[in-house]
Protein backbone atom coordinates (compact mmCIF):
# COMPACT_ATOMS: atom_id res chain seq x y z
CA UNK A 1 0.00 0.00 0.00
CA UNK A 2 1.21 3.72 -1.27
CA UNK A 3 0.79 6.01 1.37
CA UNK A 4 -1.06 9.59 -1.03
CA UNK A 5 -1.63 11.87 2.12
CA UNK A 6 -1.89 11.54 5.88
CA UNK A 7 -5.29 10.33 5.28
CA UNK A 8 -5.20 8.99 1.91
CA UNK A 9 -3.95 5.68 0.22
CA UNK A 10 -3.33 3.81 -2.60
CA UNK A 11 -3.28 0.26 -2.51
CA UNK A 12 -2.55 -0.08 -6.93
CA UNK A 13 -3.87 -2.32 -9.55
CA UNK A 14 -2.47 -5.26 -10.99
CA UNK A 15 -3.35 -5.54 -14.56
CA UNK A 16 -3.83 -8.92 -16.34
CA UNK A 17 -6.01 -9.22 -19.91
CA UNK A 18 -8.66 -7.03 -18.13
CA UNK A 19 -7.30 -3.96 -15.71
CA UNK A 20 -7.62 -4.14 -12.38
CA UNK A 21 -9.07 -0.84 -10.72
CA UNK A 22 -7.05 0.86 -7.63
CA UNK A 23 -8.14 0.97 -4.86
CA UNK A 24 -7.72 3.85 -2.57
CA UNK A 25 -8.08 4.01 1.32
CA UNK A 26 -10.18 7.24 2.55
CA UNK A 27 -9.71 8.39 6.75
CA UNK A 28 -7.15 9.54 8.79
CA UNK A 29 -5.33 5.99 10.46
CA UNK A 30 -6.68 7.24 14.41
CA UNK A 31 -10.39 7.88 13.55
CA UNK A 32 -11.38 4.48 13.20
CA UNK A 33 -13.84 4.65 9.94
CA UNK A 34 -12.46 4.24 6.98
CA UNK A 35 -13.51 3.79 3.67
CA UNK A 36 -12.33 1.58 0.20
CA UNK A 37 -12.99 3.58 -2.86
CA UNK A 38 -13.55 0.38 -5.31
CA UNK A 39 -12.88 -2.66 -4.77
CA UNK A 40 -11.01 -4.36 -8.21
CA UNK A 41 -11.09 -6.97 -11.03
CA UNK A 42 -12.25 -10.69 -9.71
CA UNK A 43 -9.80 -12.80 -8.08
CA UNK A 44 -7.58 -9.70 -6.72
CA UNK A 45 -9.69 -9.49 -3.38
CA UNK A 46 -6.72 -11.56 -1.12
CA UNK A 47 -4.19 -9.44 -2.76
CA UNK A 48 -5.45 -6.53 -1.61
CA UNK A 49 -6.96 -7.13 1.80
CA UNK A 50 -2.86 -8.43 2.48
CA UNK A 51 -2.13 -5.36 1.15
CA UNK A 52 -4.34 -3.92 3.93
CA UNK A 53 -2.69 -5.74 6.69
CA UNK A 54 0.93 -5.53 5.60
CA UNK A 55 0.00 -1.82 6.57
CA UNK A 56 -1.53 -2.46 9.77
CA UNK A 57 -5.13 -1.14 8.56
CA UNK A 58 -7.26 -2.85 10.83
CA UNK A 59 -10.23 -4.36 8.90
CA UNK A 60 -12.86 -3.39 11.30
CA UNK A 61 -12.33 0.10 10.67
CA UNK A 62 -13.11 -0.34 7.38
CA UNK A 63 -16.90 0.98 7.39
CA UNK A 64 -17.97 1.08 4.16
CA UNK A 65 -16.93 0.42 0.51
CA UNK A 66 -17.66 3.21 -2.05
CA UNK A 67 -18.13 2.92 -5.70
CA UNK A 68 -17.19 4.98 -8.17
CA UNK A 69 -18.77 3.28 -10.63
CA UNK A 70 -20.36 -1.10 -11.14
CA UNK A 71 -17.83 -2.35 -14.27
CA UNK A 72 -16.28 -5.17 -13.42
CA UNK A 73 -12.76 -4.24 -13.04
CA UNK A 74 -14.03 -1.96 -10.48
CA UNK A 75 -16.54 -4.06 -8.64
CA UNK A 76 -14.98 -7.84 -9.67
CA UNK A 77 -13.85 -8.76 -6.26
CA UNK A 78 -16.02 -6.71 -3.71
CA UNK A 79 -17.98 -10.03 -2.74
CA UNK A 80 -13.97 -11.20 -1.59
CA UNK A 81 -13.61 -7.87 0.16
CA UNK A 82 -16.39 -7.95 1.85
CA UNK A 83 -16.19 -11.38 2.82
CA UNK A 84 -13.04 -10.24 4.80
CA UNK A 85 -14.21 -7.02 5.91
CA UNK A 86 -16.58 -7.19 9.13
CA UNK A 87 -20.21 -5.90 7.96
CA UNK A 88 -18.99 -2.95 5.38
CA UNK A 89 -21.66 -0.96 3.97
CA UNK A 90 -21.97 -0.38 0.47
CA UNK A 91 -22.24 3.55 -1.28
CA UNK A 92 -22.82 3.61 -4.94
CA UNK A 93 -24.72 6.15 -6.52
CA UNK A 94 -28.21 5.84 -7.12
CA UNK A 95 -28.22 5.06 -11.34
CA UNK A 96 -26.09 1.85 -10.78
CA UNK A 97 -27.29 0.83 -7.05
CA UNK A 98 -30.81 0.46 -8.49
CA UNK A 99 -29.71 -2.00 -11.59
CA UNK A 100 -26.79 -3.75 -8.61
CA UNK A 101 -30.16 -4.57 -6.06
CA UNK A 102 -32.25 -6.16 -8.80
CA UNK A 103 -29.32 -8.09 -10.49
CA UNK A 104 -29.43 -6.13 -13.82
CA UNK A 105 -25.04 -6.89 -15.06
CA UNK A 106 -25.74 -4.84 -18.44
CA UNK A 107 -23.17 -2.59 -16.45
CA UNK A 108 -21.11 -4.53 -15.10
CA UNK A 109 -20.07 -6.10 -17.99
CA UNK A 110 -21.10 -3.05 -20.30
CA UNK A 111 -21.39 -5.89 -23.57
CA UNK A 112 -22.86 -8.89 -24.21
CA UNK A 113 -19.27 -10.21 -26.12
CA UNK A 114 -17.13 -9.11 -22.95
CA UNK A 115 -20.24 -10.93 -20.39
CA UNK A 116 -19.86 -14.13 -21.94
CA UNK A 117 -15.69 -14.04 -22.16
CA UNK A 118 -15.52 -13.26 -18.63
CA UNK A 119 -18.16 -15.58 -17.42
CA UNK A 120 -16.13 -18.44 -19.49
CA UNK A 121 -12.70 -17.06 -17.78
CA UNK A 122 -13.45 -16.56 -14.20
CA UNK A 123 -16.72 -19.14 -14.10
CA UNK A 124 -19.47 -16.42 -12.83
CA UNK A 125 -22.72 -17.18 -13.21
CA UNK A 126 -25.90 -14.67 -13.68
CA UNK A 127 -26.68 -12.89 -10.88
CA UNK A 128 -22.75 -12.58 -9.01
CA UNK A 129 -23.39 -8.96 -9.22
CA UNK A 130 -26.24 -8.52 -6.99
CA UNK A 131 -26.05 -6.62 -3.76
CA UNK A 132 -28.35 -4.63 -1.24
CA UNK A 133 -26.72 -0.92 -1.45
CA UNK A 134 -26.85 0.53 2.32
CA UNK A 135 -26.53 4.06 1.05
CA UNK A 136 -27.90 5.59 -3.01
CA UNK A 137 -25.21 8.52 -3.27
CA UNK A 138 -26.62 11.40 -4.94
CA UNK A 139 -25.24 14.55 -6.43
CA UNK A 140 -22.98 17.27 -4.17
CA UNK A 141 -23.74 14.83 -1.36
CA UNK A 142 -21.39 15.90 1.26
CA UNK A 143 -19.62 12.80 3.15
CA UNK A 144 -18.13 13.78 6.60
CA UNK A 145 -16.02 10.21 6.82
CA UNK A 146 -12.41 9.64 8.41
CA UNK A 147 -12.19 12.87 9.60
CA UNK A 148 -12.29 14.56 5.97
CA UNK A 149 -14.99 15.55 3.92
CA UNK A 150 -15.40 14.69 0.25
CA UNK A 151 -18.26 15.81 -2.52
CA UNK A 152 -20.29 13.06 -4.02
CA UNK A 153 -19.50 14.49 -7.64
CA UNK A 154 -21.87 12.40 -10.36
CA UNK A 155 -19.65 12.39 -13.61
CA UNK A 156 -22.05 10.10 -16.47
CA UNK A 157 -20.56 9.61 -19.58
CA UNK A 158 -18.30 6.24 -18.66
CA UNK A 159 -21.32 4.84 -17.18
CA UNK A 160 -24.20 5.82 -16.36
CA UNK A 161 -23.56 6.21 -12.32
CA UNK A 162 -19.91 7.27 -12.39
CA UNK A 163 -18.90 9.40 -9.76
CA UNK A 164 -15.96 11.29 -8.21
CA UNK A 165 -14.57 12.18 -4.90
CA UNK A 166 -13.78 15.74 -4.10
CA UNK A 167 -11.90 17.25 -1.63
CA UNK A 168 -12.23 20.61 -1.58
CA UNK A 169 -9.98 21.48 1.13
CA UNK A 170 -6.89 19.67 0.00
CA UNK A 171 -7.96 19.87 -4.26
CA UNK A 172 -7.72 15.81 -4.27
CA UNK A 173 -10.17 14.58 -6.91
CA UNK A 174 -10.97 11.24 -7.30
CA UNK A 175 -12.56 10.55 -10.55
CA UNK A 176 -12.80 6.80 -11.62
CA UNK A 177 -12.59 6.22 -14.78
CA UNK A 178 -13.28 9.72 -16.17
CA UNK A 179 -10.06 11.09 -16.20
CA UNK A 180 -6.51 9.93 -15.97
CA UNK A 181 -3.27 10.94 -16.25
CA UNK A 182 -1.61 11.85 -19.88
CA UNK A 183 -4.58 13.21 -20.89
CA UNK A 184 -6.50 9.94 -20.88
CA UNK A 185 -9.89 9.42 -20.63
CA UNK A 186 -12.59 6.33 -19.96
CA UNK A 187 -14.12 4.60 -22.87
CA UNK A 188 -17.48 5.75 -23.76
CA UNK A 189 -18.68 2.73 -26.01
CA UNK A 190 -20.31 0.44 -23.16
CA UNK A 191 -23.95 -0.13 -22.07
CA UNK A 192 -25.10 3.79 -19.78
CA UNK A 193 -21.89 5.23 -21.72
CA UNK A 194 -22.00 8.69 -23.54
CA UNK A 195 -19.82 10.67 -25.28
CA UNK A 196 -21.35 14.15 -25.21
CA UNK A 197 -21.89 13.37 -20.89
CA UNK A 198 -18.31 12.48 -20.88
CA UNK A 199 -17.24 16.10 -22.44
CA UNK A 200 -19.83 17.33 -19.87
CA UNK A 201 -18.15 16.05 -16.76
CA UNK A 202 -15.21 16.66 -18.10
CA UNK A 203 -15.55 20.02 -18.45
CA UNK A 204 -17.37 20.13 -14.46
CA UNK A 205 -14.04 18.85 -12.91
CA UNK A 206 -12.52 21.42 -15.46
CA UNK A 207 -13.57 24.17 -13.14
CA UNK A 208 -12.56 22.44 -9.83
CA UNK A 209 -9.22 23.41 -8.20
CA UNK A 210 -7.53 20.06 -8.71
CA UNK A 211 -3.67 19.54 -7.24
CA UNK A 212 -3.84 16.03 -6.94
CA UNK A 213 -5.70 13.18 -9.63
CA UNK A 214 -6.15 10.04 -8.24
CA UNK A 215 -7.89 8.37 -10.80
CA UNK A 216 -8.72 4.46 -11.37
CA UNK A 217 -5.95 3.37 -13.48
CA UNK A 218 -2.71 4.27 -14.75
CA UNK A 219 -0.30 6.45 -12.34
CA UNK A 220 -1.60 9.06 -9.66
CA UNK A 221 -0.93 12.46 -10.48
CA UNK A 222 0.56 14.17 -7.66
CA UNK A 223 0.84 18.55 -8.84
CA UNK A 224 -1.60 18.23 -11.56
CA UNK A 225 -0.55 21.42 -14.12
CA UNK A 226 -2.97 24.23 -14.02
CA UNK A 227 -5.76 23.53 -16.77
CA UNK A 228 -5.14 19.87 -17.35
CA UNK A 229 -8.23 18.71 -17.29
CA UNK A 230 -9.70 21.31 -19.59
CA UNK A 231 -7.03 20.76 -21.85
CA UNK A 232 -8.16 16.86 -21.78
CA UNK A 233 -11.42 17.41 -22.71
CA UNK A 234 -10.47 20.20 -25.29
CA UNK A 235 -8.28 17.46 -26.62
CA UNK A 236 -10.89 14.48 -27.20
CA UNK A 237 -13.72 17.18 -27.41
CA UNK A 238 -14.10 15.83 -31.28
CA UNK A 239 -14.37 12.12 -30.27
CA UNK A 240 -17.41 13.22 -27.87
CA UNK A 241 -20.24 14.60 -29.75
Amino acid sequence: MVEITESVSLVPGQDEMIPDSHIYLLGRPDSGDLSLVDAGLVGKGKYKIRSLLDADVKLTDIKRIIMTHTHLDHIGCLRELMEQIPSPELWVHAAEAELLEQGDERTVYGMDMFKQMCQSQYGLKNGAFTFKVDRWLEDEEELNIGGETWTVLHLPGHSAGGIGLYNERKGILIPGDVVYADNAIGRFDLHGASGSQLHDSLVRLAALRTTMLLPGHNRVVKAVPEGYVLQTAKQWAPYLR
